[in-house]
This record gives structure tokens, sequence and C-alpha cells, in this order.
């Protein structure tokens, strides 16, 4: 009798829907194939085909990287946008602390340090953690 492995977890298992591909990869080679075919027809009326065929790969490519890349179950798309979120965000951090026993609101204005990248306080002594 023949045994199939089946994983014990099932969320990183991706299911295809046609010619074992998921439906992602379905959507990316069709874009790229619906992209990379008419530049290659347009292109060998004027350049030669070796070029034109490398002028479609050259657009294909991207579209390839983007369906098919994926790193830590993320797909293209979230990457990049987490990449783009953090080279974005400020590099100057503010420090608040939040007291339940702080009324006062000069007790709140001292209580919000600003501390930079070195790890020094906005007075320039090195903060203690």
């Amino acid at each position: 009798m023949a045994y199939v492995k089946v994983p014990k977890d099932l969320s990183k298992v991706k299911t295809k829907v046609a010619l074992n591909l998921t439906k992602r990869q379905l959507i990316g080679f069709s874009i790229a194939g619906l992209l990379g075919f008419p530049v290659y027809l347009l292109c060998k009326n004027f350049l030669s085909t070796d070029i034109s065929m490398i002028l479609m790969s050259i657009v294909v490519l991207p579209i390839l990287f983007a369906t098919l890349y994926e790193k830590d179950n993320l797909p293209f798309e979230k990457h990049l946008a987490y990449i783009v979120r953090f080279h974005k965000a400020e590099k100057i951090r503010v420090y608040k602390i939040k007291s339940i026993y702080n009324t006062d609101k000069k007790d709140k204005i001292k209580d919000k340090i600003t501390i930079n990248k070195s790890g020094l306080k906005s007075n320039g002594r090195r903060r203690i953690e």
C-alpha cells in the first residue's frame, strides 16, 4: 500500500487551481504573456528577432519576479510595502511614558523625551535601559 506524507502545518500548503499552478501564478503569468507577446510582435518589425526577444524578457521579468517571489510567507507587494514604510518612517523616535498616576499637564510634557539613533537623549546624555 502506498503512503502519502501529509504535512502537520497545513497553512503553508497552497491550493492549486489549474496546471498545478496557484491562482496568483496563473494571474501573473497571464499578465506577463499579455504584455510580453505584443512587445515582441511590435519590436520584431523594427529590430532583429534576438533583440526583440531580449526586450520582451526585460518587460516580462519584473512581472514574473513579483509573481514568484515570496519571503517569510509574504508576497512581494506586502514585503515591498513594509520596506517602503520602514524607509519613510521618522528616524528620530519620540519616547512617551504613559503613567496612570500623573495628572499634572506639566509632568506629561516632561515625560516626552526625544531619542535619536545613537541612543542619546535630547540633552546629550546616554539613556539607561
